[in-house]
């Protein structure tokens, strides 16, 4: 009885530590659908030689075997069978592992964002001692769960949980990284290219692999095949002659139903095939008798008939013959596969047969409502979907989607200019108009969070269809890529100019993707036209309604309406057009705010105070430099960090700021450096900036981002090379005291720095000349502390601790009359310090930081 007792006590022990884990790991982002997919293996007997010298390198005892395998190859080359050949393998044998997989269609999903959480689940779903370290990390910080920061990730999610169940884990930690070339844009995966490449992954313990597959793109090939820390295999040096038997393989397991063709048609397809798995599927796929009216041979014989090239031209040959088998050259058949080639292609997620139909019922043509089938019916060699309605549709290769996007390759059947957005735009709005509804999902009570609600999901496939759910996403997408269309904008009218706009953010909420407010609304507040300033006033409450209030609508979609209504402003036009529409639920009598608050959202993440910060040119990015020594990069809109903190000073981040075009970042540190930062990539270009023998207060870019100046505890102003990283000519010497702001002036033609100092004066230099020129200005009577050029370049701003900003004439100090007050601004009653002042697009900005 006791035995029986104790074993009740150790697994109700056990049953509560599992959930507490999965309340831990509970809505950590994970990508379905991302993972291993075992139709996609090798053939066996296929690879042999590919697949053991990865075996191999996975097996390698040795410590100093590069951790990180990169496996490319041009289109076609079958990497990814490769891929999910080994991460079938690792499954078999009982290893410890993951496999993320990307895919060009799917990239609305910014895979690239969630793949170490995705990866840190599905290994703590493989091992407890994980799961429970992993569980613990996430309970520490319940912000890893959503982070969009890789490093975070990496370092939090995956090295540090590992770390701690060193020893408890038997053989290999593998994790497969398939398609990377298809995450998206170069800055789409330009994290998870410095992280593979740094020197940090190379010091991972010796049992940790990453294998990684790709195209041998310009940036993954910079990154990845010239680092000795990475092992790089080719399969377009693979032999001929092996890749000739690996393909009489396939084919001859693909074709051995039909008897018609024997081991001389096999080798002939063999000979032809350059190596490319693709296209000898391709020949596998058209020679089936899947169409009457030729035999078997006929089509054999068409096949073979062609002149091939090698690699790409290869696989062109074989979609222009599959295509012309399929469709018509006529101009009616034509258009028509041009239209439903658009739809998919332009559709920023793949969607099903059915979904398709339903959104071109919307088209305002009638003559685009015809069903796709009569395109589709006979694509299944270039498509999936096709035969299961349920499925969705979508490229069974990526190489095609660039085929019809280059009309010298695909010639009568290129798909052109992307006309279709319009379209897509008009369907997405017509079916939020026709579609949307208060309480949609039907939701009893606003006391349980959605996570809460226990048959949500089902709720969400019964009451909202897949063609909304993809329009209340993606209407935005599309709208920016269209013209002003008077007609379209009085649909956006009929959406955000009412009580839809809150039907709207319900079902979003719901979806859980409540982070296409922003983009949709900024887009649309762009590209209305005069005479829509009502909707365009909505749209930019509804930005700031989403900042304000968006955690507890996306927590508990109910509380949109019953606490999130109620607290709008009284005097914003979101109030007053949409609380009267709701006029049942609770109001406030007192307390109610009139405006929004000043402050839109709170940026989280440094550990030390933040000393300086600074926007980027287009508005969508700001750099932070803190007392923690990192600089950090925030996205403006979502609030969010953009990858990992750069990291590399050893003193507070005094003075940030961005070069004009976005893609540098200066920084200036009580290390005594200036350093400079790829905004990009998130690493710093080449080694510090060197010679000031105090603190860098102030730091800044030219405008045509060719030089740095700095401005320092040292009494000097510098100016640095930004390409070179070395000091222009000497340090620029006539402070008597701390040299706090800095600037160049910004018309292009001569290039003048101007500076503040706590010697009480305005300084202004000849950049070229590294002279001063005239006398300084003087009128202060404390501390300079910011300094600025106005936007053409006639008048110098500075802030000054003697609580006065002063606009100086910049042409005295050539007229003779330096240090001439234009205008004395005093009265400014802070009492702190004036840190900063900014002429900017012809508008004046002074922030006070106590």
């Amino acid at each position: 009885m006791q035995q029986y007792r104790d074993r009740t006590a150790r697994d109700i022990h056990v049953n509560t530590y599992r959930i507490l884990e999965d309340l831990n790991l509970d809505g950590m982002a994970y990508v379905g659908g991302a993972g291993l997919n075992t139709t996609k293996r090798c053939l066996d007997g296929t690879r042999k030689e590919t697949l053991q010298e990865i075996i191999n390198w996975i097996n390698d005892p040795a410590v100093d075997a590069p951790r990180v395998l990169w496996l490319h190859g041009q289109a076609g080359r079958g990497k990814s069978a490769i891929a999910h050949t080994i991460a079938s393998w690792i499954k078999d044998v009982g290893g410890f592992g993951s496999c993320f997989c990307f895919a060009r269609d799917r990239q609305d999903e910014h895979r690239e964002e969630k793949i170490l959480t995705t990866i840190a689940r599905d290994l703590a779903d493989r091992d407890p001692s994980f799961r429970r370290a992993l569980a613990d990390a996430v309970a520490k910080d319940h912000s890893l769960k959503t982070t969009p920061d890789v490093m975070r990730q990496w370092q939090q999610l995956i090295l540090e949980p590992l770390s701690k169940v060193d020893g408890e884990i038997v053989g290999n930690v593998v994790l497969v990284i398939d398609a990377l070339d298809e995450s998206g844009s170069v800055k789409s995966r330009k994290h998870i290219l410095s992280l593979l490449s740094s020197t940090a992954t190379a010091c991972l313990p010796s049992n940790f692999r990453i294998l990684l597959t790709s195209r041998p793109l310009q940036d993954i090939r910079r990154a990845l095949g010239s680092t000795q820390r990475v092992k790089v295999t080719s399969l377009d040096d693979i032999s001929s002659v092996s890749a000739e038997r690996d393909i009489r393989l396939y084919v001859s397991s693909e074709l051995a139903e039909l008897p018609e063709i024997g081991d001389t048609e096999i080798q002939k397809i063999a000979e032809n095939s350059s190596g490319l798995f693709e296209w000898a599927r391709l020949v596998c796929e058209f020679i089936e008798p899947n169409k009457p009216g030729r035999t078997v041979m006929e089509r054999y014989n068409e096949v073979m008939s062609h002149r091939y090239g090698e690699g790409g031209a290869l696989l062109d040959i074989m979609y222009r013959t599959i295509l012309e088998d399929t469709v018509p050259k006529d101009r009616t058949s034509l258009a028509r596969f041009g239209s439903v080639m658009q739809q998919i292609m332009l559709t920023t997620m793949p969607l099903r047969l059915d979904t398709l139909n339903e959104m071109r019922r919307h088209f305002p043509r009638e003559d685009d409502h015809f069903d796709v089938t009569i395109i589709l019916e006979f694509m299944a060699p270039l498509l999936s979907g096709i035969a299961d309605r349920c499925s969705v549709v979508r490229p069974l290769h990526a190489s095609f989607y660039d085929f019809l996007g280059d009309q010298s390759r695909s010639e009568d059947y290129f798909v052109g200019a992307p006309s279709m957005h319009g379209l897509l735009a008009f369907a997405s709005l017509h079916t939020l108009c026709s579609e949307l509804k208060f309480n949609i999902c039907k939701l009893e009570s606003s006391y349980s969070g959605n996570s809460e609600v226990v048959n949500l999901q089902e709720r969400i496939s019964k009451h909202i269809s897949q063609n909304l759910s993809y329009s209340c996403q993606y209407w935005g997408h599309h709208l920016q890529r269209t013209d002003f269309d008077s007609e379209l904008a009085t649909l956006v009218e009929a959406v955000i100019g009412c009580e839809k706009l809150l039907f709207w953010l319900e079902t979003l909420s719901l979806l859980s993707e409540l982070g296409h407010v922003t983009s949709a609304l900024a887009s649309t507040i762009a590209w209305l036209q005069n005479g829509f300033e009502d909707t365009m006033a909505l749209a930019q409450d509804g930005i700031k309604f989403l900042h304000n209030f968006g955690r507890i609508i996306s927590h508990s979609t109910p509380h949109l309406y019953i606490s999130a209504l109620p607290f709008t402003p009284s005097a914003t036009m979101f109030s007053r057009m949409l609380m009267p529409k709701f006029s049942c639920f609770v109001g406030l009598s007192i307390g109610q705010l009139k405006e929004w608050p000043v402050a839109q959202l709170t940026l989280a993440g440094h550990t030390g105070s933040v000393l300086s910060v600074g926007f980027s040119s287009d508005g969508k990015r700001i750099v932070s430099g803190s007392t923690d020594n990192t600089v950090r990069i925030w996205d403006a809109e979502r609030g969010a960090q953009i990858g990992g903190p750069l990291e590399g000073h050893t003193g507070s981040v005094l003075s940030v700021g961005f070069s004009s075009d976005g893609k540098k970042i200066v920084s200036g540190s009580a290390d005594q450096t200036v350093r400079v930062w790829d905004a990009e990539r998130g690493v710093q270009i080449g080694c510090p900036l060197m010679g000031h023998t105090g603190s860098v207060l102030s730091v800044g870019f030219s405008s045509d981002g060719k030089r740095i100046v700095s401005g320092s505890t040292d009494n000097t102003v510098r100016v640095w090379d930004a390409e070179k990283g070395v000091q222009i000519d000497c340090p620029l010497e006539r402070h008597t005291g701390s040299v706090n702001s800095v600037g160049f002036s910004s018309d292009g033609k001569r290039i003048r720095i101007v500076s503040g100092s706590a010697d009480k004066t305005v300084r202004v230099w000849d950049a070229e000349r590294s002279v001063q020129i005239g006398g300084p200005f003087k009128g202060h009577t404390d501390k300079v502390l910011s300094v600025g050029f106005s936007s053409d370049v006639k008048r110098i701003f500075s802030g000054s601790q003697d609580k006065t900003m002063r606009i100086w004439d910049a042409h005295g100090y050539e007229s003779g009359q330096s240090g001439w007050a234009a205008y004395n601004t005093e009265g400014v009653s802070h009492p702190s310090h004036t840190i900063t002042c900014e002429y900017y697009l012809l508008a004046m900005y002074l922030t006070l930081l106590s």
